[in-house]
């Protein structure tokens, strides 16, 4: 399984330079102020650690930051998703044809899809598009996005897909209603099941309307993961995963999600 913010560096020989530079100060005054340039010089070294510390935890380690969706905070991967679509591709070749995406901002997923050749795609959103764009509500119209519950049956027959991908989706699904979906998510595909969620001691989940939602997420291990998929009777896709893996060696592609890889039911 498979699981640039730039800032300018502070330079603190400009500002030891500013301060002498300054305004000469009174005698009386110059021997309780000696060591005050070493102090600033300290608090700006200081400084400059603790936001290099910052930025760099911010990225979970990885120096991979353009793949995530930050607001305030939050994490997503809905955005990794469409940075992911290439490897998804070298991945699962011609079964990339029609796909279905399943997760918040479905909208968007399913746009960066449709611009790729030879690619059918259609989205399902978990909740309620309350401030839907224009381009949002065309694909809506379309019948290519639409919204359901999915705690219960899926609307669409068993094999609909090729491959079906989930993000940010079931993470607000407590065991009891993931083994109802997962086995949905297995049965409306074909080829197979792409799940992306994050990393829990990385990521802090995107806050949401508990009202709406029903309960906040939480991101779970790898390791949790696994031993519920086994119980739901699903399998990795062995062949998937290793092809993905080689096409994001190759492209230095460090993934800010843990992405698993199942294969459909037969």
């Amino acid at each position: 399984m498979a699981m640039a913010m730039s800032r300018r560096p502070i330079n603190p020989s400009r500002r030891v330079a500013d301060i002498g530079g300054a305004s000469p100060v009174p005698t009386s005054l110059h021997s309780k102020s000696r060591s005050s340039p070493f102090l600033s010089l300290g608090l700006i070294v200081v400084g400059a650690i603790l936001l290099i510390g910052y930025f760099y935890r911010g990225s979970g380690g990885f120096g991979h930051i353009g793949a995530v969706s930050r607001v305030q905070g939050d994490f997503s991967c809905t955005t990794e998703v469409q940075q992911a679509i290439p490897f998804l591709k070298k991945a699962y070749g011609d079964s990339m044809r029609k796909v279905l995406h399943i997760g918040p901002d479905t909208c968007s997923v399913v746009s960066a899809l449709l611009r790729e050749e030879d690619t059918e795609a259609w989205g399902l959103e978990p909740y309620d598009i309350e401030d839907a764009d224009h381009s949002c509500k065309s694909l809506v119209h379309k019948g290519l996005v639409r919204v359901a519950d999915i705690k219960f049956s899926l609307p669409y027959r068993a094999k609909s897909f090729s491959v079906v991908i989930v993000s940010d989706a079931l993470d607000y699904l407590s065991p009891k209603y993931l083994n109802k979906t997962l086995p949905e998510l297995a049965r409306v595909s074909a080829d197979g099941l792409v799940i992306f969620t994050g990393f829990p001691q990385h990521h802090k989940a995107k806050p949401t309307d508990k009202s709406k939602l029903g309960r906040s997420a939480k991101l779970r291990s790898a390791t949790w993961w696994v031993r519920h998929f086994v119980q739901t009777s699903l399998e990795e896709n062995e062949a998937a995963v290793k092809k993905f893996e080689q096409a994001a060696l190759r492209r230095s592609y460090k993934p800010s999600c843990q992405i698993f890889h199942l294969k459909s039911y037969q």
